[in-house]
């Protein structure tokens, strides 16, 4: 499976946190990562990420045209909801392309661990019918 892992500033420690927790299940999957949410969990996992440009630079465009090309099968987005973003546009429409292309998305932790240990389970192969 194809994860997208993103992370707002105010929330890229607690992204390093989940993929140390996670890193026997996401090791088993691509990961792809806006730049520098890339950069910093390949530091702390030693894990493969495929890097686009930083989240304001593109990289969250980049994950949107990933998603409307049917390349993504899950989304991880830790969203700092109380810091206005000034790519805000990209935000939603991440979200936005998510919903309309039926992607599995967690935007706070508690959703994101249901949806890697559901992974684990072998959950969502349903996406497999998508490809």
């Amino acid at each position: 499976m194809n994860i997208a892992l993103i992370a707002h500033d105010a929330k890229k420690k607690l992204m390093q946190n989940f993929c140390i927790a996670y890193r026997g299940i996401l090791s088993k999957h691509d990961l792809y990562a806006t730049g520098t949410t890339g950069r910093l969990i390949e530091e702390v996992t030693n894990l493969t990420v495929h890097k686009q440009l930083a989240g304001h630079l593109g990289g969250e465009q980049q994950i949107g045209a990933q998603i409307e090309n049917n390349e993504i099968d899950l989304v991880i987005f830790l969203r700092d909801a109380l810091s206005p973003q000034g790519h805000e546009p990209d935000i939603n429409h991440v979200v936005k392309l998510c919903d309309m292309h039926n992607i599995p998305l967690a935007t706070n932790l508690a959703t994101a661990e249901l949806l890697i240990k559901s992974l684990a389970r072998g959950d969502m192969e349903w996406r497999e019918m998508y490809k």
